[in-house]
């Protein structure tokens, strides 16, 4: 079920700003924003306290709105990818050329995911961009479940808090190198 139209709206509104927003995700609640805006991603980063050189995760609607943060990739790679998709399966793929340092961190990849998710997807299609989806907590810590534990964990750093249930997946996302599909995280 997705969080009702009027909180899209006004957190779409919201990222388009260069603002930070919470919302439900697969496993947790996700901390984001515009992917390539980098006074959001430095704050998106001082706010959890995450190292900027771990990089982040991008979600999408769909591949689409990945495209344009990623290189060329080759069909067999890209099929591969596609063929996971949507789900709770997390890609590193080659950055396109000009892809914030913030958001790639020390790598030349860079970690996406078309999500099954219908908020994480709505939110996307509302923004019109993919977003960035950290977990909700500060760095360490346990990752936040719920719209009021956001609120009380993060208070006035996040500018808005969209409504609803995570996916109850119950674990992170698994990621996988593009190149040789290796499972990275399990």
């Amino acid at each position: 079920m997705n969080p009702p139209r009027a909180a899209l709206v006004r957190a779409a509104a919201v990222i388009r700003r260069g603002g930070v927003v919470a919302w439900p995700a697969e496993a947790c609640y996700g901390l984001g924003c515009d992917p390539l805006n980098r006074a959001a991603l430095r704050r998106l980063l001082h706010i959890k306290g995450r190292p900027a050189a771990a990089g982040l995760i991008v979600v999408a609607a769909d591949f689409a709105q990945l495209a344009p943060l990623l290189a060329p990739l080759p069909a067999a790679v890209k099929k591969r990818v596609c063929d996971a998709w949507p789900g709770p399966e997390t890609w590193l793929l080659p950055a396109r050329a000009g892809v914030p340092r913030l958001l790639r961190g020390r790598h030349k990849t860079l970690a996406v995911r078309v999500t099954a998710h219908p908020p994480a997807a709505a939110l996307c299609r509302q923004a019109g961009t993919a977003l960035v989806s950290t977990s909700a907590n500060r760095h360490g810590r346990r990752p936040l479940g719920a719209a009021m534990a956001v609120r009380r964990g993060f208070g006035r750093n996040v500018d808005f808090v969209v409504p609803g249930r995570t996916a109850g997946l119950g674990r992170v996302t698994r990621i996988r190198d593009g190149a040789s599909g290796a499972v990275l995280r399990a």
